[in-house]
């Protein structure tokens, strides 16, 4: 008779080491699970987490207590029906199309160009801390037309947020440091918001001012809340992904050199590092009615983890998933930023994210300026480092050796 394998801990360290050996045991043997840790149903395989995006069925009314309070608010993932059309319809035009092309892109583009200026001639530095930490929250700051002189400030406020979103083990300091971000923000943006009322500008905070759908503005903390949803989701994502999208083809040198001679497959290695290495790991619904998944059934109201992680290596969904591929053939690169993707570390459905456009152009630029600017690279410390984190997932430093594109004085590495 075989003997099942323990159900894996998801607040273990050995989870937090490495959760996808404990993701192939939970789609293998436990596809639907009751976690005692988190209080919540774990669902693991490619079809069910879909489904809990898409099927109407999966409320987001969870939100109220997992991201409200560290938003200061409502935001847009936790509406539904004619409130979040609405809401999302004020918001979506800056992150794509037009207005993020020709208002925006000199934004990322500038910010890209300054914080990789500050390391263009050293030997070695740290990705993670030099650029994929700072860069989408800079450009962030800087498409709400906000002091340039506060990036650190808003990179303070965007840390302990999303520690807050990450706590799963509800640890009270964190908490309280998110709570305590969470007012400071708000209080560094009311007297901005009165401003750009009386005064619009043309910058994203103004669009927030300004913007009305069927008669709808945002009020104050509306904007406040979507300012804060902004820098977690906006930054995190951007910040984890850039990092493993260069760990992952730093492993993989000729591919790595496939991307670097041909450009146009960036959308394919960062939909591929998405799918492999996604930076949320796993997002929370809640069934307004009882619902049977594989494995079993959930109750009406229960919290249901969907794992993302683990949705994104399941076998009955793409050939070989624990393998690194950026030109395989089971992920479309021209549908992996719409809610037609074929992975779901965006989501899918109604809340796919707003931001994927925004993401995919951050990561586009980043991406294309460094391999300008460094026509060779490599690991520092000659291995590639392990990602970190449960709720949110990336490498936590990234050592390179850099070859400069031009012949100045190399400087020593920082």
């Amino acid at each position: 008779m075989t003997t099942l394998p323990q159900p894996p801990d998801i607040l273990s360290p050995e989870f937090a080491a490495d959760p996808y050996p404990a993701y192939r045991i939970l789609r293998e043997h436990y596809p639907l699970f009751h976690d005692p840790g988190t209080d919540s149903f774990l669902i693991s395989r490619y079809e069910d987490v879909a489904r809990a995006f898409r099927d109407p069925v999966f409320t987001s009314d969870n939100y109220e207590w997992q991201l409200e309070p560290a938003h200061g608010g409502r935001t847009l993932p936790q509406m539904s029906g004619r409130e979040h059309a609405v809401r999302r319809a004020l918001v979506a035009p800056a992150f794509r199309g037009r207005e993020l092309r020709e208002k925006f892109l000199p934004v990322i583009e500038r910010n890209a160009r300054e914080l990789i200026d500050t390391f263009r001639d050293a030997a070695e530095t740290d990705l993670v801390a030099r650029f994929a930490t700072r860069f989408p929250i800079n450009v962030i700051v800087d498409m709400l037309g906000l002091d340039r002189a506060d990036h650190d400030r808003f990179h303070g406020w965007y840390a302990s947020v999303v520690g807050f979103l990450s706590n799963l083990a509800q640890d009270p300091e964190i908490a309280d440091a998110g709570l305590r971000a969470a007012r400071e923000l708000a209080a560094y943006l009311l007297p901005v918001i009165q401003e750009r009322r009386a005064a619009p500008g043309d910058d994203l905070l103004s669009t927030l001012c300004t913007a009305e759908v069927e008669g709808t503005r945002m009020n104050d903390q509306d904007i406040t809340s979507f300012v804060s949803l902004l820098l977690a989701a906006g930054g995190e994502t951007t910040d984890k992904a850039l990092a493993a999208l260069f760990r992952n083809l730093l492993a993989h040198p000729d591919q790595l050199a496939a991307v670097r001679a041909d450009r146009s497959l960036i959308p394919a290695a960062f939909a591929e590092t998405l799918r492999y290495t996604p930076p949320v790991q796993m997002i929370m619904r809640q069934p307004a009615a009882e619902v049977t998944l594989s494995g079993g059934t959930v109750p009406a109201g229960a919290t249901v983890t969907c794992l993302i992680g683990s949705a994104n290596r399941d076998e009955r969904h793409y050939a070989r998933p624990d393998t690194f591929h950026v030109l395989r053939g089971d992920l479309t690169p021209a549908t992996a930023f719409s809610a037609a993707a074929d992975h779901v570390a965006f989501g899918l459905g109604r809340h796919f994210c707003v931001g994927a456009l925004l993401a995919k152009t951050e990561v586009e630029v980043a991406f294309n300026q460094l391999l300008d600017a460094f026509p060779a690279m490599d690991f520092a410390e000659g291995t590639a480092p392990a990602d970190a984190g449960v709720f949110t997932r990336g490498p936590e430093r990234l050592r390179v050796r850099l070859a400069p594109g031009d012949d100045g004085v190399r400087a020593q590495g920082d």
